[in-house]
């Protein structure tokens, strides 16, 4: 079995049941497989039975992570659409906090979802997802996430981009604020997660800041292109070492200063 130190987890998001088989043959590289409708926005909502066909095709031992969409500021509709999600066979319950201009308006979305969630799937994790060009779109500020997964009894905060256009995390929350997004978040006992075309090249900075998960699509792609390209099972397994060789530098480091 391979020797997994890092504590980071590896969330990969295909954009096909096809690819979700392709992340099969890499499973003991990856942790979660996120299930997404990237045609629908950047957290956009596949389907009920494309998340169960999923679910089928991983396996048992992968926790599964289902996007609930960008969502508007509607409570009601987006619990059930959360727990459509947990039914389908999702372990992890992201949800785009797209429309909410403000932490109250959030905050009253992500109480409805935990609700609808924990009530079906006490075990299953919620995960209140900003987004790191808040400012482009005019949602909540990224560092208001975690107290709005706090105050609503979510599990974790994250952190993707909302705008598919080349920008990255790093380039709207650099990594200062990124390692201030993550304490606050551990602060809360919560876990934090970062995505947003993330590279290879960021994983030591990643590491460094203590980030819990770490989620990629292009990186693991075909040529890099997380449109036109294919994830390869090659590609997740090269990411994977390269998070456990991070880890163990910064463990050395560490242990060095100490």
């Amino acid at each position: 079995m391979r020797w997994k130190e890092s504590t980071l987890l590896l969330l990969i998001s295909p954009d096909s049941v096809e690819e979700a088989r392709d992340c099969a043959k890499a499973a003991e590289y990856l942790d979660i497989v996120d299930v997404k409708k990237p045609d629908e926005g950047s957290l956009g909502a596949n389907y009920p039975w494309v998340i169960r066909e999923i679910r089928d095709a991983i396996p048992a031992g992968k926790q599964v992570s289902a996007t609930v969409g960008d969502v508007p500021y509607k409570p009601g509709t987006v619990a059930q659409a959360a727990l459509g999600a947990a039914v389908s066979g999702a372990t992890y319950i992201k949800v785009g906090l797209y429309g909410c201009t403000t932490p109250e308006q959030a905050i009253a979305v992500m109480r409805g979802v935990v609700r609808a969630v924990k009530d079906y799937r006490p075990d299953a994790f919620v995960v209140a997802s900003g987004y790191a060009d808040a400012h482009r779109i005019g949602c909540v500020n990224p560092l208001a996430l975690p107290d709005i997964a706090l105050r609503s009894g979510s599990d974790a905060a994250m952190l993707d981009t909302a705008i598919k256009d080349g920008t990255r995390l790093f380039d709207h929350v650099p990594p200062d604020v990124c390692a201030e997004f993550v304490r606050l978040a551990h602060r809360a006992d919560l876990l934090a997660a970062l995505a947003g075309s993330v590279k290879v090249g960021d994983l030591g900075e990643l590491t460094r800041i203590g980030t819990d998960i770490v989620g990629v699509r292009g990186a693991v792609c075909e040529g890099g292109d997380r449109n036109l390209g294919r994830i390869q099972p090659e590609l997740v397994a090269a990411f994977r070492a390269e998070m456990d060789q991070q880890a163990r530098e910064y463990a050395a480091a560490v242990a060095a200063a100490s």
